[in-house]
């Protein structure tokens, strides 16, 4: 190890040793009294490496051997994770302390779970990997069960890290496998022995397994079954943290196994990815429409749009990673704007999560329900918003790559998507006349659900571009893709 190593693990360092002095200055201090404080504090830190990140990352550098990788495609999941975090920490402060939930852990948790983002997405090595994505879990099942007098925190917690190990009990062996065939650990040495029609048996085997393991933590049918349970059961804003960086983090770490360890056996994993982008697609947005709760719709929405993330990855081309991190940017953005909206859900002084709540929304808040308007015909990808370029992207890849039977798969899953978003925006504005909600959404809440709606509604604009999201995403996926 060398300083030139270190150098490299600048922010995950500084992360690190930050999560560790806000504990013990909270543990010998006054305690959760700490807490607003220190999740402000926690998100202006997440702020500030975002752009240290942006601003200052050049090229590709190695720490340890090749093991953590520091590129463009990093650097653009990083920046993504961190400024999502961000956002979820600074629009939850209000809910957390109405809610008696603000805990002087729960930023020190979210911060430690950022840390194993970063590092897998930065992974080189089938070890780190493996490390990044048990720091990432571990401080998730904690948070998800931060309800310790309800039972259905309980029961969220306690389902997402049994499931959970499973998951880690696949890609373990798939990693143990492709270890043995490959006589590697090193994604640089892997990608020497994946030769496309010179796999063996075994390693095909393993790269089964750790595909597997990874679509557990992307949300990804069949190995969704974890998802609803925990959106639904968890408090608002750690379903709203678990629906964003996440994502990101299981969404690049996915593309970076596939490209740097798999990237000479393309044909191998592509039709795995893509029967994994179909699956999810369908079973997100057929199992949505008869749910009751904006929760577990948003966990069910969730798993469609993994599906058509992966659907860019599955092209298997530098176009295909270019439209999958655009598109897993903007549903970030359309999440953290929705979720700022679901955390004002309020009746008589108690959250409120049931979609029959939003009737005749419309006639009592006009700004904040043309808001939601705008952010669910972006997530049903309905022109001109961004959320329809974001699929237009992916299906483009997928037409380019000759998967075009994909591509209709993905409007066809996309127009029955699209029943349940616009149901809500129908008993806003349509819906009977009833007592609704009645809650005062927060500053902050109102900002962020504003900002984020007119991002989407008008980052499609010329010369806008969504702040050079598109270019920052071919450079990323230039540098994945070589």
């Amino acid at each position: 190890m060398t300083g030139a190593d270190l150098a490299i693990l600048i922010p995950e360092i500084v992360l690190a040793i930050f999560s560790l002095v806000a504990l013990l200055a909270a543990v010998y201090t006054s305690k959760d009294g700490l807490a607003a404080a220190l999740t402000w504090g926690t998100a202006l830190i997440f702020v500030v490496l975002a752009f240290y990140i942006g601003v200052t990352g050049t090229g590709t550098r190695e720490a340890f051997g090749g093991s953590f990788v520091d590129d463009g495609f990093a650097r653009f999941a990083k920046v993504t994770i961190l400024l999502s975090a961000a956002a979820i920490l600074v629009i939850s402060v209000e809910y957390m302390e109405k809610a008696h939930l603000l805990r002087f852990e729960y930023p020190v948790l979210i911060t430690l779970s950022v840390i194993g983002m970063m590092v897998m997405v930065s992974s080189g090595d089938l070890i780190v990997l493996h490390m990044g994505l048990e720091l990432q879990s571990l401080a998730l099942y904690v948070i998800a069960s931060l309800r310790r007098d309800s039972v259905r925190s309980t029961e969220a917690g306690l389902k997402y890290f049994i499931l959970g190990a499973l998951s880690s009990g696949l890609l373990l062996y798939g990693a143990s496998l492709v270890y043995g065939y490959a006589g590697t650990t090193l994604f640089a040495g892997i990608i020497e022995t994946a030769v496309a029609g010179e796999m063996s048996l075994g390693l095909l085997i393993g790269l089964v397994f750790l595909i597997s393991g990874l679509a557990f933590k992307v949300s990804a049918a069949p190995f969704h079954m974890w998802t609803p349970d925990v959106y639904e059961g968890a408090p608002t804003p750690v379903t709203a943290f678990f629906a964003t960086a996440p994502k990101v983090a299981a969404i690049a770490l996915f593309g970076r196994v596939v490209f740097d360890a798999f990237g000479g056996a393309v044909g191998d994993w592509q039709q795995i990815v893509a029967l994994l982008s179909v699956l999810s697609m369908f079973v997100g947005a057929i199992a949505a429409i008869g749910q009751t709760d904006i929760k577990r719709l948003m966990a069910y929405s969730s798993i469609s749009h993994m599906g058509f993330a992966l659907m860019g990855l599955s092209a298997g081309s530098e176009q295909g990673v270019e439209a999958m991190l655009v598109y897993i940017a903007i549903y970030v953005t359309m999440n953290i704007g929705t979720f700022a909206f679901i955390l004002s859900m309020e009746k008589d002084g108690r959250p409120v999560t049931e979609i029959s709540a939003l009737s005749s929304f419309a006639s009592r808040e006009g700004s904040k329900a043309l808001a939601l308007l705008v952010l669910m015909f972006s997530l049903a990808g309905v022109p001109p918003l961004v959320g329809f370029f974001a699929k237009y992207a992916v299906l483009w890849a997928a037409v380019e790559a000759d998967m075009a039977w994909l591509a209709i798969a993905g409007v066809v899953a996309s127009v029955i998507g699209a029943y349940y978003y616009l149901r809500i925006v129908y008993l806003m504005y349509f819906g009977e006349e009833r007592e609704g909600l009645d809650g005062r959404m927060g500053v902050v809440q109102y900002a962020g659900l504003m900002v984020m709606a007119a991002l989407i509604a008008l980052a499609w604009l010329p010369g806008i571009n969504l702040l050079g999201l598109q270019g920052a995403a071919a450079e990323a996926a230039e540098m994945l893709v070589r």
